[in-house]
């Protein structure tokens, strides 16, 4: 019965491996997901399938990365504590800069203008004119014809400026 109540307090707390090594393999990994994320991945802003396994999949892959085989829970707290400063100097770089803005936040693209879609624009951000519509009518709107401007915005949300009505 004394063995369920021993617990290894050493183990829990003090770490196997170092610190710094488990930031800097933390930081690595950061950055080459985000920047992979950021460059490759821009999409209609709502998550589908493949986006949900594509998370999925990645935290899976870059958990070894970042983690080696630590077993402690100070070691944990470091890398999460790592991804967590990272997210929050570069929302903190990117409003004091405007390359850390560019770098976090794409610039807007133009889907439909003047009534007339940006077939190539769809095509560069993988989005096909079926779920497009399906957004537009999420939007109120009926047809490509109603619209003045439509943009895809940085945050993968679209902005739609309806034509004035006579």
């Amino acid at each position: 019965m004394e063995k369920l109540i021993d617990v290894d307090w050493r183990t829990m707390f003090v770490p196997s491996s170092s610190i710094l090594e488990i930031i800097i393999r933390g930081s690595l990994t950061y950055w080459f997901v985000f920047l992979y994320i950021r460059f490759v991945r821009r999409s209609s802003g709502q998550l589908n399938v493949t986006d949900i396994l594509l998370i999925t999949l990645i935290s899976d892959a870059s958990q070894n990365a970042m983690a080696g085989s630590y077993e402690s829970v100070t070691e944990g707290v470091a890398l999460v504590g790592t991804l967590v400063g990272w997210d929050y100097v570069i929302n903190w770089l990117g409003f004091r800069s405007v390359f850390f803005d560019r770098l976090g936040n794409p610039e807007p693209v133009l889907l439909i203008k003047n009534g007339v879609l940006q077939r190539d624009n769809l095509k560069r951000h993988l989005i096909t004119e079926d779920e497009f519509m399906g957004l537009l009518r999420e939007e109120g709107i009926e047809t490509i014809d109603e619209v003045k401007q439509c943009y895809l915005e940085g945050s993968g949300n679209l902005s739609v400026i309806p034509k004035e009505k006579k």
